[in-house]
């Protein structure tokens, strides 16, 4: 055990800092120093913020929410802005089946390695910086879709602009960078999910766009193409914002702090290998492979099943599929806000049953989806599906940030990454060709959803424990946990500081019932300075 050692370093590290790096408690101090008086929120040792105010555009932890959710939301009205148009489009350019369906694949494969890419760039340059550059490199590839002439260009276009989806890697470490454990799952989930809107959005707003385009004189096979300048405009204008408003962590952006010396350089090796060496993170790529990767099937396929298979208008198809993606209004924000409460009631272990409950039902409500053949029972129990399904989302990523500390973008990126694989293979297998109809593709997605969701059981935390086995007998601490990603000579330099204080504010993964049976006595008073 290393408890005498870690309350050693504790210590002079509450010697070497400053009153200003103390927690929310500090709000409740009359001798607020002007350090802390810097922040609107209530701010942690690490200074993220304790509350999450949905509301609020303080500078810098709200601003950097809805920076964040309003530039995915642009990515994601770009990346699916092609489906709720396709009638149009596959009649202009004589595309056959399989020839969209490589086009859907297309769309979401892309995105598999920009989004491990991404989580690397987070963990080395700062979110900003790099969720700016991928919007800005991947616009063009919008605006290309008012020239395309054939099924290959088509596809390209939907290849490479399905790239700016990787944005919501660096969404998620954005907020993992600005908000305390207790909220951080919350302000994930209503990141992701409001995010996630663009893909309900843009079945309204294709179809709205194109229609008064049309309505102003142009021609069918012309209106199509000039609403993409929308979609193209907007992802732009949200980058700029991003480069102009954004600050990557709470003291600042990450240039500056490596320059000042109060965020230590890094080495990309060492952040690679202890994200990708650590299993519980390929688990969580896996099952969000069955929940995202879902959503994203269903964004690529859902407006055309309701169009051919209940002979619905274009408009009235749109309608439908849109109310699959708004639910993440409420859906994914609710999954993550859920995954904080039970939190603090079971700790750790209550995130990963609520995960594998959510993911489930989900899985069970797919299948039946796939099996009813009326219009308005689909309707609905679409829609109860979208909620369990996006929820399961936003709980994914409660859990995410206390994989690691050290390679906290890797991680993201390997579970934001598996989500494209999800989207990818299942697309391929069920919903390729005309291999399986639609509807028995979705009945067997449902299948798949189940069985690649068990592996949750699987995950355990030392200092934590898992669905069926509590904290490892050898009371191991979350300092224990997050110390092991650095070596001695790391430590003697100080560069696990960072993680020490993390470690401290993840306590409460504990919970209620085990936050002071598993303390160790060295701990069981917490210093004044994180209160």
């Amino acid at each position: 055990m290393k408890t005498e050692a870690i309350v050693r370093e504790k210590a002079s590290m509450e010697v070497e800092q400053p009153p200003a790096a103390g927690g929310g408690g500090g709000f409740n101090n009359g001798n607020q120093s002007s350090e802390e008086q810097k922040f609107s929120v209530p701010v942690d040792s690490e200074n993220k913020a304790t509350e999450f105010r949905l509301f609020s555009i303080s500078k810098p932890h709200m601003r950097a929410f809805h920076l964040s959710w309003i530039s995915f939301f642009s990515c994601f009205v770009s990346s699916f802005a092609a489906p709720p148009l396709l009638p149009i489009i596959r009649d202009n350019l004589n595309l056959t089946a399989t020839d969209i369906g490589n086009a859907g694949v297309a769309s979401v494969s892309g995105a598999v390695f920009a989004r491990v890419a991404m989580g690397t760039a987070c963990d080395l340059v700062g979110p900003r910086l790099a969720s700016a550059s991928l919007i800005f490199l991947t616009a063009p590839a919008v605006y290309f879709t008012s020239v395309i002439n054939s099924a290959t260009s088509y596809l390209l276009v939907r290849f490479f602009t399905g790239f700016s989806l990787a944005t919501f890697v660096s969404t998620q470490f954005w907020m993992s960078s600005m908000f305390s454990p207790p909220v951080v799952g919350r302000a994930n989930g209503f990141a992701g999910g409001w995010g996630n809107l663009g893909g309900g959005a843009t079945q309204l707003i294709m179809p709205l766009v194109f229609s008064l385009i049309r309505d102003i004189g142009a021609a069918q096979f012309t209106a199509w193409r000039i609403a993409f300048f929308v979609p193209a405009f907007f992802q732009m204008l949200t980058a700029f914002s991003i480069l102009i408003f954004g600050q990557d962590m709470p003291d600042g952006n990450f240039q500056r702090l490596k320059k000042s010396g109060e965020k230590p350089k890094d080495e990309f090796s060492k952040v690679l290998f202890h994200g990708v060496s650590n299993y519980r993170g390929w688990i969580l790529a896996l099952t969000y492979g069955y929940c995202f990767g879902v959503e994203l099937t269903i964004d690529n396929i859902i407006a055309e099943y309701f169009y051919d298979r209940f002979n619905l208008k274009l408009h009235t198809a749109g309608i439908i599929a849109a109310s699959f993606g708004l639910a993440n209004l409420f859906s994914r924000p609710g999954g993550g806000m859920l995954s904080d409460a039970v939190s603090r009631r079971f700790g750790m272990r209550g995130r990963l049953w609520a995960l594998w409950l959510c993911q489930t039902f989900a899985g069970v409500l797919c299948i039946i989806l796939g099996l009813v053949g009326s219009l308005s029972v689909s309707v609905v129990v679409m829609i109860i599906f979208s909620v369990f399904v996006q929820a399961a989302c936003g709980m994914t990523f409660g859990i995410v940030p206390f994989v690691s500390r050290r390679s906290l973008g890797v991680i993201s990126g390997m579970t934001g990454g598996g989500g494209n694989v999800g989207a990818v293979v299942t697309q391929l297998i069920f919903f390729k060709g005309s291999r399986f109809s639609k509807e028995r593709g979705i009945t067997l997605m449902g299948v798949m959803i189940i069985i690649c969701t068990l592996p949750i059981c699987l995950i355990y935390f030392p200092q934590w424990g898992g669905m069926f086995f509590g904290p490892s007998s050898k009371k191991v601490t979350e300092e224990d946990y997050y110390l092991g990603e650095w070596n001695s000579k790391e430590q003697e330099k100080g560069s696990h500081h960072a993680s020490m204080k993390f470690a401290d504010n993840s306590v409460s993964e504990r919970g209620r019932r085990l936050n002071t049976s598993t303390r160790p006595a060295d701990e069981s008073t917490p210093s004044p300075t994180h209160v």
